[in-house]
């Protein structure tokens, strides 16, 4: 489903962006929308955040660990057995 965006701005602005599309051989529309998606790309995305959110709390626990030698060779057995 589309939504239609009103964006207001002022007369010189319009124009600026009228002649920039115009100069890329697109619509007002098309290269809005062009603007938009780019910008939208730049953002952080919400989903990082929470990626981070999740290993900060996993980083607060202490769990004991072994020698990362013995650790090594029991991974690689498993491997092979």
């Amino acid at each position: 489903m589309s939504k239609r965006l009103q964006v207001v701005m002022d007369d010189e602005e319009y124009a600026d962006i009228e002649a920039i599309a115009k100069r890329s051989g697109e619509s007002v529309s098309v290269w809005v929308r062009q603007a938009l998606r780019e910008a939208r790309r730049q953002q952080p995305q919400a989903e990082a955040g929470r990626k981070l959110a999740s290993l900060r709390a996993a980083l607060a626990y202490e769990f004991p660990t072994g020698d990362i030698e013995q650790i090594l060779e029991e991974t690689e057995a498993g491997y092979h057995s």
